[in-house]
């Protein structure tokens, strides 16, 4: 059922989309910049955004619209600049063909990207639709199950914060919308040039994209992942309220109100150090927390891909299953990666020797069959150094016991 966010509920969105963001997704912190922004005036015509279901986008096209790139660049972000000029691109191209653009879709879950979604539909009088790409933030667009349905991905803008405008037009062989295997390529190829373009200073990191079209009919086929604005929303206004205050009652309200069978991998440690390199578009990095004599070690590209435990011989987690840090203790409990860190490259004090749990839960089934998205997590473990197949979290859980036992 269609209903409307205000300003005040972009901060439990924000939150809760952040944890469902495995670590990435975009900082909370540059989702805040950007919705403390959020009023009517100069630049927002309306203070409201219209979120509609599926099954309700019915009345004309939508675009998935996102910012690409470093999530520390990113932080900088006033207005959604980039991204609300990619759409005006993809309306006016539109327009022009005689069809109406009418809705928005975040790529992913994530503090940034739900924001973002919902901060253009405000600006440019759209709504947006109440499902992703993924179910939880990925670092490349062949995770995303547009990709998967060979949604066309033209036209596809990317534009920087000061206007600077590309269009990449990967023209299809063989036709007019090219084969199937075609337009799954088609996804990897837009992904390796834009990396590079948002490299260049003009754009610094980071732009703005709007790209995958969808006709009403294919908007159900592209979105199977329904219902995760909403999801994000309620958890996030439980975090405020309350509600959950450990990790253990974060991962009995996941099994109750969102059906996801979550557990705690790690033991609760103290964030002892983080590292990170921000180079074409990616924050790469590594996150260590120790508990006792075990160090956990979460590797991530923007977003969180990879465990160890000191003490086992094999992952804990491997993506594109999920795993997000609980914090402990009296203040904000959830943290990006991105979030974990200082500008100077300092712990975030914030979290201090509050005691931090890894809870990890089963990715979406549309990511874990074989094909297109999980064939594109496999070769980026591959480069994180991880040369096995995919294991499922369930599994990895029954191995550590076992060698417990």
């Amino acid at each position: 059922m269609a209903y409307e966010l205000r300003r005040k509920d972009l901060e439990p969105l924000l939150l809760g989309a952040a944890f469902f963001g495995s670590g990435g997704g975009g900082t909370i912190e540059s989702a805040r910049h950007l919705a403390e922004h959020f009023v009517t005036g100069d630049y927002y015509p309306t203070d409201t955004v219209k979120v509609v279901s599926v099954d309700e986008a019915t009345e004309g096209a939508a675009v998935m619209v996102a910012y690409l790139g470093a999530p520390e660049a990113i932080n900088s972000a006033t207005y959604p600049l980039g991204p609300v000029t990619a759409v005006q691109n993809v309306q006016a191209r539109l327009a022009s063909q005689s069809t109406k653009l009418a809705y928005v879709m975040p790529p992913e879950s994530g503090a940034l990207g739900f924001t973002v979604a919902a901060l253009v539909a405000a600006k440019l009088g759209l709504a947006v639709i109440d499902a992703d790409g993924a179910g939880r933030a990925v670092p490349s667009l062949p995770m995303l199950t547009f990709a998967a349905a060979e949604i066309d991905p033209r036209p596809a803008f990317l534009v920087s914060q000061g206007g600077l405008c590309v269009e990449l037009d990967v023209t299809p062989r063989n036709s007019n919308q090219g084969g199937p295997t075609h337009q799954r390529d088609v996804s990897a190829i837009v992904e390796q040039m834009m990396r590079p373009v948002v490299a260049d200073p003009e754009f610094g990191q980071f732009g703005g994209l709007a790209m995958w079209v969808m006709k009403p009919a294919e908007i159900r086929r592209a979105t199977p992942i329904h219902g995760t604005l909403t999801r994000a929303l309620e958890l996030g206004r439980a975090l405020q309220a309350g509600r959950i205050g450990s990790a253990q009652q974060m991962i009995g309200y996941l099994a109750e109100h969102c059906g996801i069978a979550a557990r705690a991998i790690s033991e609760p440690g103290e964030l002892v150090s983080a590292e990170v390199d921000t180079s074409g578009g990616f924050d790469v990095g590594k996150v260590h927390i120790q508990a006792g004599q075990r160090t956990y070690t979460v590797l991530y590209q923007n977003e969180s891909l990879l465990a160890w435990d000191s003490a086992n011989p094999q992952p804990i987690v491997l993506s594109p299953d999920s795993v997000a840090y609980f914090v402990g203790g009296e203040g904000q409990a959830i943290f990006s990666n991105g979030d974990l860190l200082q500008d100077d490259g300092s712990l975030n004090p914030v979290i201090g020797k509050r005691p931090v749990t890894l809870i990890a839960w089963r990715a979406e089934a549309e990511l874990r069959k074989p094909g297109l998205i999980l064939d594109s997590f496999m070769q980026l473990l591959n480069t994180l150094g991880y040369l096995g197949p995919y294991v499922p979290l369930e599994t990895l859980h029954a191995a550590r016991k076992g060698e417990a036992a």
